[in-house]
């Protein structure tokens, strides 16, 4: 297979090229179009790799399933997907669960999955087991999960479970905020006494209040004592404070081993825009002000943050109480798997950024922080996870577009810059024209170890 685009985007920039394709690897990247298939106006660009995807099963696949999710994926130029290990049930917090986990994915993977063990109170024992039969890392919370069975950790449990994670070399992602507990019983007092506290329970300042920037400051300063404590490598998921912006820079330029992701409802969603009652866009932490937004672009452009990932965390419509719009009862999560690409890249254009940085974004720097060196790139001998894609085509996101398993989102309806026309997997067509092709031929990745073709 060869495929010529006027935009091929390489490790040395953007320009024409053709892109060889032998047996699942790219094997050349040159310049002799001979009987290439011409992809005309579309960018040729690595599949991206999305590091933080809830996919619930089993236990939960009403909510989101291996199939539904990885489809969603496919179509949106996604080749890789890492599943975290909550809202599963069993959560994945122990070597039988991992084996439940990757059993339960068997042949039904449209691209390939990786898998995230849990840390929680009791089980360092079963970390380095877990890493040893495929875990590619650990998540911790440092507040409620949102389920029970996945507890929060504190101090004590990291400072054990770290030593064990920083010699068996994968890292820890944390939730990072710090729940004062006394602020929230005082906001529960005062809506409780309210004249309308269901006018005050639907009000998006309220959840917004609830979650203050100061939370997850205070986890980030902990995360940051706890690496230069024991050299573990820690990775922030899902950051939306900006004013934790400062002391990462500042751990980074001190060498320590921190790096940070953040999401597209953080960017390219403002708590000015929220509306009453709309439940679809509540997640823990929260979307912020335009000006906290603004300044995550920054860390973005300036490397504190090192990429961004969906977070997709779906739920069963009913859970997002659409008849009440309770913000502080919903179920927190945004489902968008299938929307990055385009969402960020609108408003990243907007502000000036070009292809190569959202493809460094949500390609290159993820598949680096997995370990994954065979994808996330156009070069010789990557193998060949590609999507055609026109940056300027224009998309108006439908409910009926969706491929996730419900068709939630607080994207439906707004227009977006970017159109995905094929993805392929190993070189095998996976999506096109906004629908998924072919069976389910993924697979699951192991620690160390690149799936195969």
């Amino acid at each position: 297979m060869k495929l010529r685009s006027e935009r091929v985007v390489t490790p040395e920039g953007v320009r024409p090229a053709v892109v060889e394709v032998r047996d699942g690897t790219i094997v050349g990247v040159h310049d002799d179009a001979g009987d290439a298939e011409d992809l005309g106006i579309a960018a040729l660009i690595p599949g991206l790799v999305d590091p933080h995807v809830h996919i619930n099963e089993p236990g939960r696949a009403e909510w989101e399933g291996f199939v539904t999710a990885t489809r969603a994926a496919a179509v949106g130029g996604i080749t890789t997907v890492v599943d975290m290990p909550l809202n599963c049930i069993p959560v994945t917090t122990s070597e039988a669960a991992l084996a439940t986990k990757r059993d339960a994915a068997a042949g039904l993977l449209h691209v390939d999955c990786a898998f995230w063990g849990g840390v929680v109170p009791g089980n360092v024992g079963e970390l380095r087991r877990m890493v040893d039969v495929g875990a590619s890392g650990f998540k911790a919370f440092l507040c409620h999960s949102g389920i029970d069975d996945f507890p929060s950790s504190g101090r004590d449990v990291l400072r054990e479970a770290m030593p064990v994670l920083r010699d068996a070399g994968v890292p820890l992602l944390v939730h990072a905020e710090l729940e004062d507990p006394a602020w929230t019983e005082r906001l529960l007092a005062e809506i409780d006494d309210a004249d309308d506290p269901a006018a005050l329970r639907r009000a998006y300042r309220t959840y917004l209040h609830s979650r203050p920037n100061a939370w997850e400051d205070a986890a980030v300063a902990m995360m940051i004592e706890l690496i230069r404590e024991t050299g573990c490598r820690v990775h922030v998921v899902h950051l939306s404070s900006a004013s934790a912006l400062p002391m990462i820079r500042r751990a980074k330029a001190d060498g320590l081993p921190l790096s940070v992701e953040t999401c597209p409802h953080y960017l390219c969603l403002t708590a000015e825009e929220v509306p009453d009652g709309a439940t679809e866009f509540k997640c823990a932490p929260p979307i912020r002000e335009a000006t906290n937004r603004d300044a995550l672009w920054g860390g973005l452009a300036d490397g504190a943050i090192d990429f961004v990932v969906s977070d997709h965390s779906p739920c069963t419509p009913g859970l997002k109480v659409p008849e009440r719009g309770d913000f502080l009862d919903a179920w927190g999560g945004i489902a968008s798997l299938q929307l990055g690409l385009g969402n960020v890249w609108t408003e990243a254009r907007r502000r000036g950024f070009g292809v190569e940085d959202v493809v460094r974004w949500m390609a290159t720097r993820p598949a680096a922080f997995l370990g994954l060196t065979d994808r996330g790139v156009v070069r010789v001998g990557a193998r060949a996870d590609l999507v055609a894609w026109d940056p300027d085509g224009a998309t108006e996101i439908t409910a009926e577009g969706l491929h996730h398993r419900h068709p939630v989102s607080p994207y439906v309806g707004r227009a977006v810059r970017g159109r995905v026309h094929r993805t392929w997997r190993a070189g095998a067509v996976v999506a096109g024209d906004g629908e998924p092709v072919g069976d389910a031929e993924g697979a699951a990745i192991l620690r160390g170890c690149a799936a195969s073709p």
